[in-house]
């Protein structure tokens, strides 16, 4: 029988990497819409964010079965709460990919993302998602904390584009409107960031059982 629930557990780490691979490559493909409105780029982060969800609703029902059916002890019970709890942001993470997927079609000075560190928030985003799921499944402690230590990149480069725009919007009013977008858009990554800081928390969880709220 345990032998039965370990593989279960391991297929229930595969499909994690699934989904984060997934939550990777929808955050790439939207910032990469800022230099690119074709239709069919928007398409397929659409499927991406369709494919996110689906993953989310199949790793549920992994779970739910891993917890009526094999009635875990205390430490593989918070390695499943944990995976409900990471699943939850990752759809998240795939909804904000999505909304910056929405607005950079709009957004007519596209040049500019490259100058406003654009393109580093979203490296440091993937970065932070890539390594919090590893961690989860290598049950790797000192990963995790430096995945919520590596939330400050993301937010000192959100500040840096909050600094930087007001002058840009003064030198170019007409545009103004296309600034703000970009603004938006950098705090839709600073919210995935948050996401992927959430999933290195859970991951703390389900190996030592404390989580950062309890902490006060």
């Amino acid at each position: 029988m345990r032998t039965k629930f370990d593989r279960q557990l391991e297929e229930l780490n595969v499909e994690l990497i699934k989904m984060g691979a997934l939550c990777e490559r929808a955050i790439r493909r939207a910032v990469d819409q800022l230099e690119d409105t074709q239709d069919a780029e928007k398409e397929l982060v659409d499927g991406i964010e369709e494919e996110i969800n689906q993953k989310e609703r199949e790793i549920e029902t992994l779970c739910m079965k891993l917890l009526l059916q094999q009635q875990p002890v205390a430490g593989d019970l918070r390695q499943i709460s944990s995976a409900l709890k990471m699943i939850s942001d990752m759809e998240r993470i795939g909804d904000q990919a999505q909304d910056i997927a929405d607005m950079s079609r709009f957004v007519q000075v596209k040049e500019l993302a490259h100058k406003i560190h654009i393109g580093e928030m979203a490296e440091a985003a993937i970065k932070m998602v890539t390594e919090s799921i590893d961690s989860f499944v290598k049950k790797d402690l000192e990963a995790a904390a430096k995945v919520v230590e590596y939330d400050d990149v993301v937010d000192n480069l959100f500040l840096k584009v909050k600094q930087e725009l007001p002058n840009m919007m003064k030198k170019d009013a007409q545009q103004a409107e296309y600034y703000i977008d970009l603004i938006m858009i950098a705090k839709y990554l600073e919210r995935i960031g948050d996401h992927a800081e959430n999933i290195a928390q859970w991951v703390e969880y389900s190996i030592t059982g404390k989580h950062e709220a309890d902490r006060g």
